[in-house]
């Protein structure tokens, strides 16, 4: 008998859960619509200033010669990603990599976003 129940119950709540997902996304319309995306600004490549940002906070996972390690490889991440989704990575965190929101500032993240994204 508790085995039926307990299969009822398990059954009822998958249920709810296909309701909650089915109704609780929001469209691609309201996503979409949730005014411009960010655009990392046109700079020039401040070589200097992105390599002290690396050797301060990024070498240890990324490797001195951005070969990677902890880390993914960066010598080529400018043609796997775009710099907005570096910038993105690089402010918010992703996966194991912290987020630098708070350790960089704005014109820190920016400077970095660019330099990294000059290596094709």
């Amino acid at each position: 008998m508790s085995k039926w129940f307990m299969s009822g119950l398990v059954a009822v709540a998958c249920l709810f859960g296909v309701y909650l997902l089915a109704t609780a996304l929001p469209d691609k319309e309201e996503v979409a619509d949730n005014g411009p995306a960010f655009v990392v600004p046109e700079l020039a490549v401040d070589a200097e200033a992105s390599e002290q940002i690396y050797q301060a906070l990024c070498i240890s996972c990324h490797g001195d010669q951005l070969q990677g390690g902890a880390g993914p490889e960066l010598a080529h991440i400018g043609s796997a990603m775009t710099k907005e989704q570096l910038y993105k990575t690089i402010k918010e965190g992703r996966r194991g990599m912290p987020a630098f929101e708070k350790r960089l500032t704005e014109d820190e993240l920016l400077t970095i976003t660019t330099w990294l994204a000059s290596h094709e």
